[in-house]
Parts: structure tokens; C-alpha cells; sequence
């Protein structure tokens, strides 16, 4: 027999508690407390403006809302906080409002601003930020009422309140000058950190490929980017939150439900939850890899939510890690438009750059072809792209050795090259960029790699890169280079292509703007094929006639191979022109020719610069191009100016053996030939500051560095470390004038590539005996004619001087000024007699002369003979 259930009747207490909680209650409690707050700010107008009219304490019955009223204005304003008092009304009327609102509208009910007055944290905020400004405002007008002589009937004193006079006169005793200081502090202070005034500076254009944001976002980000200009009271009013712990009943129901878009970023989450689901949106991808129109793959670190709550500046799970974006290379998002997949026909390349123009100069050689990239290797069909994979564990390597060291990210981005990949990382607020510079070895470490290097931050941008090296380094072609849309398009004078950046884009600057340039790297780390890239590209696009070179090879072995095109682009000596062609030296070996060659393009500079002169005009491309004009007479000396590039390698072995006698004339031609179309191009695998002198650097804007042995190499040649974390083979840092440093890998062209195209120059018909280019006779003191020796005017020490420099198979000014006690001009007057008798030879540089006569037996057959 089953009990029956007694039924519990409704008590007087329980009907009243159901009444007190429900929502039409609370509208009436919020209509009464916000009428309650207008009745009270009217009451303390009135009494505000009787003080002031009267000059003292008003009566209560004379307030417009009568004499509670009066009592109630004359608690708040005189026995409490002054005017200030209003910021209260403010408070109560707006909590009143809330009340209204909140249990006003209905859960099935849509309204822009439901969620409003749901969300305590404004309201908390809206509370503690009113309570600051009516202290700090109570305060401030009994200070101004001057506290000490305050008297608490006076006008100053009433609208400050007990509250605002006491608490002035206290602080005032205890730091007088210092307390309009400090409240001016607290004001500033409380408007920046809660109230988000600030000054909008001009911001700098985005660049395409830092964009990490999708394309259906744009709307969102746009919302979130004025947010921060509108203060917190805008967002009492418009902005809405999710909802609290007080709508966990209405989740529940609403869990299988479909979801309605109230805004962007709702049909933004709408998208990604229906993904998860398994209904993908047409026309998008369903895996956890998504690809935007910028080309970005973008790798859910969080969920979506999480994401895109950390991309409107809400707080997301910090456990989980940063958002992680990967750039597609250049040559992945678009190919060049003048280039098909199958490789370039030579004759295209060859029409690209044909000699069908109408130019003069070319008309010596109207029927020489320029090369095609055919006779050239594509080195870049072995190359394989960095992984997904590896990109997603050094990024989880990077992330976890940063959090092991208490820094944390919000997000990160990799960007593959062919040699290194550049990680961007955006530290989170308060994090210092020396903390992160410091873990570069750790870093290394964790990555096991050859070396990284950290740009902290990344110039133009708010973010730190950290470059990494690639598991599979990439071969950059020559080929590629010549053929990339940046090269043939290039409107340079003398266009350069030296390899790609870090975003597989072609990397092609003009030698004419740079206008020198000096390169350095240890051995084997790729600058000889960096000096043959230089003059690959040059030889690709400059006709014989508008090009000539002078190559300056101490090793007699790197521009060897160049001597087959000497009819067409090398520049020589007028003695090399009579000698016969099998003993000719096209590509200058010996340092005495080294010297003369500098001097004799000082000559020839200054030849230039005559003729510049005289057809009143400041460059070399402005007087060719009167020239072709006919607007210049050849018959008064003026003639077409070809480019003049001077390439020297080794320069450092040059300086060891002759010193100044080379570095005067480089200088020189570094400070003045720009103008007149010659440039240097100076190689070193030694960048010490006793081979690169300062004059040196200072009139070279242009370095390369390919990888060097310490730091302070690296500083020789570019002012600033980074090249001895370099990985060698080709990877090298450009910096030209003005301009940040450049992170490139050089493109390879190999020593039989290099035989193909002097072959392909050389087999066609070049200039004839004596019409190519032929710079200018130098006649140093070596090639003077020797005096004839006068006996009469022959020093009284000249036997014994004879015999000293025999005997010690020596012959120097210096030795015969120790030797026989004599003065220089008198030594070197000696000197000169003695060259002139043949018994040393011509003068030598800083070398002492050579002694012509071996034994005193021949010396003094010689001296009876003078």
C-alpha cells in the first residue's frame, strides 16, 4: 500500500519571497531607483544654484523639490561629497536601467543589447571608475577652496563637501606643493589605463604578406580596431559581452539548436562550429588546414572560438599556445607573367634584350647576339620546399623553449626561403625584446641547428624574427634569376641579380646606384660565385659596346676563364695591344700592372670628366645620350662612354704587397668616378680594418658579406654582427646605402656554365686589332729613360756609395743615409747617379732597388771605365 504524497500548501512567507523574485518586481524596484536618482540630482541643482546666488546655506523650503528635497541636497552636497554628489545619482540611475532592462526583455526576444545588462564586469568597471572621479573631484575643489582657511559655510567648502574639505586640508598638510601634482597624476594616469585615451599617430601601410587575419574577419577587425578610441562609457551603452553564469539554463536549452548570426564575427563562429560538425560551407576546406586569398596557410593552434576571441582582444587559453601562420613563398602564390612552366626558348631571352634598337654604338658589332639562358643549368629541379611538418616542430620548439623562460606569444608566423625560414613572433604585453635577444644559443639548442639569427624587432614591423636554417637547403639558379620577371623588366643601368630572399622574391639592384661595392666571406663560403653572378648579369644585358670590364685576379686562376672574351668586353693596356695574342693578359695577374691599370683609370676619369665638361652635362648617361643625338662632335674629341666595371678579388693580398700605391688610386676612384661610369667591385676573404681601412668603407655604401669567421669581421663589413651566423654556401647579407640589411641566398652559376657563355661571347666576331677599348698610357718612374751619367757633376761619394750597395746587394736611400752620414736629398741624389751608371735599377715603389752589378770585380772595371 503506497503512501500517499501530502501536498504542502503555499504559505504568506513563501507567496511573498515568489513575488520579491519575480522580473516584474525587480522593473518596479529599477523604475523607483532611477526616478529616485533624477529627483535627487534636481535637489542638488537647485540647492547648488541657491548657494551660489546667496552666498550661504539655503533654507530647505526654498528647493524645487521641497523640503526633503532641500534635506536630502544639504546631506549629499555639504555633509558628504559636494557637487561631486551627482556621480551617485549617476550610479543609482543607471543600476536602475539595468534592472528595467534586464527583466524587461524576453529570452525568445532578439534586442542589440540583450546581453548588455548581463555583463557585471562593465558595470563593476562603470561603479569603481565613478566613485575615483567623485573622490578625486571633491578633492580637488577643496583645494582650490583653500582647506586651510575653509570654513565649512562657505561656497568652496559646501560644493567640495566635509568629504573633499577635510581630505584637502589633510593632504595639503602633509605635501602642500605637491598635491595638485599629484592629482593631476591620478587624472592622467586614470584616463589612459581605464578610459583608453590616447594619441593616434598616422599608421604605417600593411604590407600584403603580413596580413594574418581571413578574409571573411575584415569586417570583425575593422569593429575591434575602433573599439579602443571609444572609452568605457561607449561600451555601457554598445558593446555587448558574452553572457555570464545567469544564462547557463538558457545555454542548456539552446545547446542543439541551430545558431543565428546577430553580427560578423557570430556568422565568423557560426561557419567554424558548422565545420566541426561535419557541414562544411561550400567552397571551403574541412580540414584543419585553411587557405586564404593572400595566399597564408593558417594552422588551428586553438579551437575557433579561442581563436578568434584572441583576435578581437579577449582573453583565450593560454595553456594552449600562440596562432600560427605560414606564408607561401612567392613562387608559390603567383608565377611570373612572362614566363611559362616549361622552360624559356633562347630566342625569347634573346629579343628580350635584342640589338634591334637603334643605337650608335652597337653598330660595330650590329651582328653579335646576346646569350640565352639555354647554355645555363636548372639547378632548382633537385630542390625540395620545407615541410609542413618541419615547420610546425620548430615552432613548437621555439614556442616551448620561449615558455620555459617565462615568455609568452600571442602569435606566430614562418615565412620559408630557400635557406632559412623567418619565424615572426608578437611577444604579449610586457615582455622585453634583450629577454628574447639573450636565448638565441638556447634557442639553437633546442632546434639543433647550425645557428640562428634573431632580428629584434624586425625593421618596420611589431614583431621579432628569428631566422632559422632549413634541413634542405634550396639551390637558387642562375637561370631562374635571368629569367624571373624582376630581371627582365628592370629598368637599370646595370642590373645585378644576386640571388632571393627570404620569400623566395628575386633580389635585382642596379651597380650603377650603388655605386661600389665591397664583398667579403671566408673561403668557400660562395663569393667567388657571387663575383661571377655580378658579372654574369652583366654580360646578359649589356652590349660590347655599352660594357667593358677590368678584372684584377691575384690568384691567376677565378677570372681565367674570361680572358676568351677580350676582343668584346675587357679593357687593356696599350702595351698588351702590341704583344702578340698567345702572350697577351687580358685579366691583369702581375701587382706592378695592377698599379699602373688604377692609375691609368684615374687618367682616364679624369678624361671623362673633361669631356663632361665640356658638353655641360653632370652624368655619364646624359652626355651618351647627346652623343647618339649628334648634338656632341667626335672631331673635338667627344666619343661614346661604355660602362666601366673594375672587379678585383683578393684584395687583401694586393695591399699586403704594394699597400697605399693601391689604395690611393681605389680611393680616388671611389670618391669620384660614379659620375663618369666607372665602378668598383672589391673582394676579400679577410675583412680585417688593416685590409678594409675606413677611407675604404666610407666611399664603399654598397657590402656584401657571405658568412666570416668572428663578430667583429662581421662589424668590419657591415658595421653590424650577424654574418658569422651565417651557414655559408651562398647565404650572404647585402646592405645598401641607406637601406636595412638583407638576408639572401646567391644565386649559383658553376665554373662550366661560365665556359659556355665566354665561348658562346668569344666565337662571335668582336672588335679588330687596336679598335677595342684601350685605356690610357701611365708612365710611372719605372718607365722613364735613363739619364746619362755626367762624371763632372758626380758626388764625392759616389765610389764609396758604389760599393756599400754592391757589397750588400742593396740599394736604397736609407742605407746610404745610415751608412755614410749623409742627408736625404744628398742620399738621393747618390741614388740617382748610380741608376744613371747602371749600377741599380729604376725606382722600385716602397721596395728598395734592384742591384744591377753582382761582384766588386765588375764595380771597378765600371768605375775606371766613369
Amino acid at each position: 500500500m503506497s503512501k500517499k504524497k501530502k501536498k504542502v500548501k503555499p504559505t504568506k512567507e513563501s507567496g511573498l519571497r515568489h513575488f520579491v523574485s519575480t522580473p516584474q518586481f525587480a522593473i518596479c524596484r529599477g523604475a523607483f531607483y532611477a526616478l529616485l536618482a533624477v529627483y535627487a540630482f534636481v535637489a542638488i541643482v537647485s540647492y547648488t544654484l541657491w548657494f551660489i546666488k546667496l552666498g550661504l546655506e539655503p533654507s530647505r523650503t526654498v528647493n524645487w523639490c521641497g523640503t526633503f528635497g532641500g534635506w536630502l541636497a544639504s546631506v549629499l552636497v555639504s555633509g558628504a561629497f559636494g557637487i561631486a554628489s551627482m556621480g551617485l545619482c549617476f550610479l543609482l540611475f543607471v543600476y536602475g536601467l539595468r534592472l528595467i532592462v534586464k527583466n524587461h526583455i524576453s529570452k525568445s526576444e532578439k534586442a542589440p543589447h540583450r546581453t548588455l545588462w548581463r555583463d557585471d564586469r562593465l558595470f563593476r568597471k562603470t561603479l569603481w571608475s565613478t566613485l575615483f572621479w567623485v573622490m578625486w573631484l571633491c578633492t580637488t575643489i577643496g583645494w582650490l577652496a583653500n582647506p586651510e582657511k575653509a570654513d565649512q559655510h562657505t561656497v568652496g567648502a559646501a560644493l567640495s563637501g566635509v568629504v573633499g574639505t577635510e581630505l584637502a586640508r589633510l593632504l595639503d598638510g602633509l605635501l602642500h606643493i605637491g598635491l595638485p601634482i599629484l592629482l593631476l597624476f591620478l587624472a592622467v594616469m586614470f584616463l589612459v589605463l581605464v578610459h583608453n585615451v590616447r594619441i593616434h599617430l598616422p599608421e604605417r601601410p600593411e604590407h600584403p604578406e603580413e596580413k594574418k587575419v581571413e578574409p571573411e574577419a575584415e569586417e570583425e577587425d575593422e569593429e575591434e580596431e575602433d573599439e579602443p578610441k571609444k572609452g568605457w562609457f561607449y561600451h555601457i551603452f554598445h558593446r555587448g559581452k558574452p553572457v555570464d553564469e545567469d544564462d547557463d539554463e538558457e545555454n542548456e536549452d539552446n545547446d542543439g539548436a541551430e545558431f543565428e548570426a546577430d553580427s560578423p564575427l557570430d556568422e565568423i563562429v557560426i561557419e567554424r562550429v558548422s565545420k566541426r560538425r561535419g557541414n562544411p560551407v561550400d567552397g571551403e576546406p574541412t580540414d584543419e588546414e585553411e587557405t586564404n586569398d593572400d595566399g597564408e596557410v593558417t594552422f588551428s593552434i586553438d579551437d575557433e572560438f579561442e581563436r578568434i576571441n584572441r583576435r578581437a582582444g579577449r582573453p583565450g587559453n593560454q595553456d594552449e599556445g600562440p596562432v600560427f601562420t605560414v606564408h607561401e613563398t612567392a613562387d608559390d602564390i603567383k608565377p611570373a607573367a612572362d614566363v611559362d612552366d616549361e622552360e624559356m626558348e633562347p630566342d625569347d631571352f634573346r629579343q628580350h634584350f635584342g640589338t634591334d634598337e637603334p643605337y650608335d654604338p652597337k653598330l660595330d658589332l650590329k651582328d653579335f647576339q646576346m646569350p640565352g639562358t639555354d647554355i645555363l643549368e636548372d639547378w632548382e629541379k633537385k630542390n625540395t620546399k620545407v615541410t609542413k611538418e618541419e615547420l610546425v616542430a620548430n615552432k613548437d620548439r621555439i614556442v616551448e623553449t620561449l615558455r620555459d623562460y617565462g615568455i609568452e606569444i600571442t602569435e606566430i608566423s614562418a615565412q620559408p626561403g630557400p635557406t632559412v625560414t623567418l619565424y615572426k613572433i608578437k611577444p604579449a604585453r610586457g615582455v622585453r625584446i634583450s629577454k628574447i635577444q639573450g636565448l638565441e644559443n638556447d634557442i639553437a639548442l633546442s632546434l639543433a641547428a647550425l645557428g640562428i639569427r634573431i632580428i629584434a624587432p624586425i625593421p618596420g614591423e611589431s614583431n621579432i624574427g628569428i631566422e632559422v636554417p632549413n634541413a634542405k637547403p634550396q639551390i637558387v639558379a642562375m637561370k631562374t634569376m635571368l629569367e624571373s620577371e624582376e630581371f627582365r623588366n628592370a629598368k637599370m643601368e646595370l642590373p645585378v641579380a644576386f640571388g632571393k630572399t627570404i620569400s623566395n622574391e628575386c633580389f635585382v639592384t642596379d651597380l650603377a646606384k650603388m655605386p661600389h661595392l665591397l664583398m667579403a666571406g671566408a673561403t668557400g663560403t660562395g663569393k667567388s660565385v657571387g663575383l661571377n653572378a655580378v658579372l654574369a648579369s652583366l654580360l646578359y644585358t649589356k652590349h660590347p659596346s655599352e660594357l667593358k670590364l677590368v678584372l684584377i685576379d691575384p690568384k691567376k686562376v677565378e677570372f681565367s676563364l674570361y680572358s676568351k672574351i677580350e676582343r668584346h668586353y675587357l679593357a687593356v693596356m696599350p702595351d698588351e695591344v702590341s704583344k702578340e695574342p698567345d702572350k697577351r693578359e687580358p685579366v691583369i695577374t702581375d701587382v706592378k700592372k695592377v698599379v699602373r691599370t688604377l692609375n691609368s683609370l684615374c687618367i682616364e676619369m679624369d678624361s671623362r670628366y673633361d669631356l663632361l665638361k665640356a658638353a655641360k652635362v653632370r652624368k655619364i648617361t646624359e652626355y651618351n645620350e647627346k652623343f647618339c643625338n649628334r648634338m656632341l662632335n667626335p672631331e673635338h674629341g667627344h666619343r661614346y662612354l661604355p660602362y666601366i666595371v673594375v672587379v678585383i678579388d683578393e684584395f687583401g693580398d694586393l695591399i699586403m704587397q704594394v699597400g697605399k700605391e693601391v689604395e690611393l688610386p681605389i680611393c680616388r676612384l671611389a670618391q669620384l668616378a660614379r659620375a663618369v661610369g666607372i665602378h668598383l667591385i672589391i673582394a676579400t676573404q679577410r675583412p680585417t680594418t688593416n685590409i678594409i681601412t675606413g677611407t675604404i668603407k666610407a666611399n664603399f655604401p654598397a657590402r656584401v658579406a657571405f658568412r666570416v669567421t668572428s663578430g667583429i669581421d662581421s662589424k668590419t663589413i657591415l658595421d653590424t654582427g650577424g654574418a658569422q651566423q651565417l651557414i655559408g654556401r651562398g647565404d650572404m647579407l647585402i646592405s645598401l646605402a641607406g637601406k636595412d640589411l638583407v638576408r639572401l641566398q646567391c644565386a649559383l652559376i658553376d665554373t662550366p656554365e661560365i665556359e659556355k657563355l665566354v665561348k658562346y661571347i668569344g666565337d662571335q666576331r668582336g672588335y679588330a686589332e687596336g679598335e677595342g677599348f684601350v685605356l690610357p698610357e701611365y708612365l710611372d718612374e719605372n718607365d722613364a729613360p735613363n739619364k746619362e751619367f755626367d762624371a763632372k757633376a758626380k758626388d764625392e761619394f759616389f765610389n764609396d756609395a758604389a760599393r756599400l750597395v754592391v757589397a750588400s746587394q742593396f740599394g736604397s736611400t736609407s742605407l746610404l743615409q745610415r751608412k755614410l752620414s749623409l742627408g736625404y736629398n744628398r742620399a738621393g741624389r747618390i741614388i740617382d747617379q748610380l741608376e744613371a751608371a747602371g749600377i741599380v735599377g729604376p725606382y722600385n715603389g716602397s721596395k728598395a732597388r734592384d742591384v744591377l752589378i753582382k761582384d766588386e770585380v765588375t764595380l771597378e772595371e765600371l768605375l775606371k771605365s766613369l
